[in-house]
């Protein structure tokens, strides 16, 4: 194969069982990854959700950096707008320090929650002073750009002896413009939205605007034994898209949120839309079969694979069984 398997985790919180325990199995989940081969293991930030711990990706890296030796860690994503850039710099810069060559910075647009979530991270800003989303990147960049020197008056110490990837998460032609704007990597949340007609127009976006670079796609997987056992763990996959009139629009895991997500913001002019997320399913050979279609479709060079079944035993098999079709190592 010519492609890269990465894992994103989102440490979902089983029924029953507490918080501990789903990072507890995070952990162990990114040890499994270093030995199957997964070039990197991505953790993702939500707020405000009681079935999902992994509120600070920053905190949980640094514990993961911690046990495990050789695999790369980061964010998919650390969500930028609730946070200072040079904080946001600051952090990485020293998880890097203290991890040289394996931490990877990914960024979000999303608010990774609902209003009130949004507001209480938020709150203490002035709204009109706040940057906006592309000043920001631009700040974080500047920062993370610094090398060691007494004529810098700002810095974002430690500085690194080698400085974090940086990867911009998004599902438009507009992230992927700004990411190649700034020579970052782009990663297609595919995952999200499925639409391969967008993927075309996203891909191509990045393709022109950077130089000849190709994104990393996100995208669901959903592996079992036989495609009817498969497909019956995929349950719902529907997600939903909160557009606002001349706002920032969110997508959702169920239209209960949409609709939570609008009161909470007290929206009168909005659209809901139903999203279908891209999620491959079915048997190892039927996955990697898919895998490989995109891989020489678009030349991906890597995948980063995000598995949405809730059952936690069906969707580390999942994950194992994908690994053991795709490294020899892990067969």
């Amino acid at each position: 194969m010519t492609y890269a398997l990465s894992l994103l985790d989102k440490s979902p919180i089983d029924e029953n069982e507490t918080a501990f325990a789903a990072l507890d199995r995070t952990v162990k989940l990114a040890q499994k990854s270093e030995r199957w081969g997964f070039h990197r293991f991505w953790v993702a930030e939500h707020h405000n959700n009681d079935r999902l711990a992994s509120s600070s990706p920053e905190v949980l890296i640094a514990h993961l950096l911690a046990h495990t030796s050789r695999i790369r860690i980061g964010s998919g994503g650390v969500m930028l707008q609730h946070y200072s850039a040079y904080k946001v710099a600051e952090n990485f810069n020293l998880l890097a320090t203290l991890a040289p060559g394996r931490v990877d910075l990914g960024i979000g647009k999303a608010p990774g929650g609902l209003p009130l979530s949004t507001h209480a991270l938020q709150g203490s800003y002035d709204p009109i002073r706040k940057p906006g989303f592309g000043q920001q990147l631009a700040e974080l960049d500047g920062f993370l750009s610094v090398k060691s020197g007494p004529e810098i008056a700002l810095k974002a110490n430690p500085i690194p002896a080698i400085p974090v990837e940086r990867f911009l998460l998004g599902a438009s032609v507009e992230s992927a413009q700004l990411a190649a704007a700034y020579g970052w990597d782009f990663v297609y949340a595919s995952h999200l939205n499925g639409d391969e007609a967008l993927l075309d127009q996203v891909f191509t976006a990045y393709y022109d605007a950077s130089g000849g670079n190709v994104p990393l796609l996100a995208i669901g997987v959903i592996v079992a034994e036989a495609h009817a056992e498969a497909e019956r763990l995929a349950g719902d996959l529907r997600r939903f898209k909160v557009s606002v009139e001349n706002g920032q629009g969110v997508t959702v895991g169920s239209l209960e949120l949409a609709e939570e997500y609008v009161r909470q913001a007290g929206l009168s002019e909005y659209r809901i839309e139903e999203r279908m997320p891209g999620v491959l399913r079915g048997t190892s050979a039927r996955v990697q079969q898919e895998l490989d279609r995109l891989h020489h479709r678009y030349g991906i060079s890597e995948f980063i694979l995000d598995c949405p079944v809730t059952e936690r035993s069906a969707r580390l098999a999942s994950i194992e069984l994908l690994a053991n079709a795709h490294f020899p190592v892990a067969a």
